[in-house]
């Protein structure tokens, strides 16, 4: 329209600057990684770190090889960063990833040195956090301690601190609560109880005496029914396929 202002700015109607008018703006993007002194982009999905795994192929770059070492280093802090483990597991983690058994006892004996594996440690909060946490008994811990390679006699002076004062009292303390759930007939659920003590590690008498005390506690039934249970005499023949309560 004639005599009308024209508008500037961004809208459909906006005019595009002549050329020479003003400098052109940079363009916004990545980086060129080509020419002296030019840097990658640490967002940019082609550029890896020399060393780390080519998505494509699955091996180290080329670029710089990393050190046999530092590799093992990395693969232990990992494992370590998920949950304590023991040496036994980490040297199994190593062997996993192609790390030779010389530089894995290498970097393993320098963290036993520093403190970063002690089995011992390892032990004692197994047995604490496991006994606490689902009421096993030293046989079980036992079990579970052999299986993530901690020595025997590590792990017995970790179980040592279990004493059978306090396997009692969990075992009570278990058969208690699932009792307060347990429907059916005393030697029914009898079996059922002690079957449940048997599968967490206690010995048998323990066991037995445990839900015997826990019966007699509860109806006359089941306690006139606990009466006739001699715990150092009976051995029950428990189906370890039983359902746990």
């Amino acid at each position: 329209m004639a005599g009308r202002r024209a508008r500037s700015g961004r809208g459909w109607d906006a005019i595009p600057p002549r050329t020479g008018d003003t400098p052109a703006r940079p363009r916004r993007g990545r980086p060129s990684r080509s020419g002296p002194g030019a840097t990658a982009d640490p967002f940019d999905e082609g550029a890896r770190p020399a060393g780390f795994p080519d998505d494509s192929t699955g091996e180290p770059s080329r670029a710089e090889p990393r050190d046999e070492a530092e590799a093992a280093r990395e693969i232990c802090l990992r494992q370590l960063a998920v949950r304590p483990c023991t040496r036994a597991e980490l040297a199994g983690a190593l062997a996993r990833r192609g790390i030779s058994s010389e530089v894995a006892a290498e970097v393993l004996d320098r963290y036993d040195e520093v403190g970063i594996i002690d089995d011992a440690a390892f032990a004692r909060a197994w047995v604490s956090s496991r006994h606490a946490g689902r009421g096993l008994a030293r046989r079980a811990l036992a079990n579970e301690l052999r299986q993530r390679g901690v020595d025997g006699e590590v792990a017995g002076a970790a179980l040592g601190e279990l004493d059978e004062a306090t396997e009692a009292e969990t075992a009570r303390a278990l058969v208690d609560r699932k009792l307060r759930s347990a429907r059916g007939e005393p030697d029914a659920i009898f079996r059922r109880l002690v079957g449940m003590l048997a599968r967490k590690g206690y010995p048998p008498g323990l066991a037995i005496r445990a839900v015997k005390d826990a019966l007699a506690a509860r109806s006359a039934e089941a306690a006139e029914f606990a009466d006739q249970i001699d715990p150092d005499a009976l051995t029950p023949d428990l189906d370890p396929d039983l359902p746990s309560m």
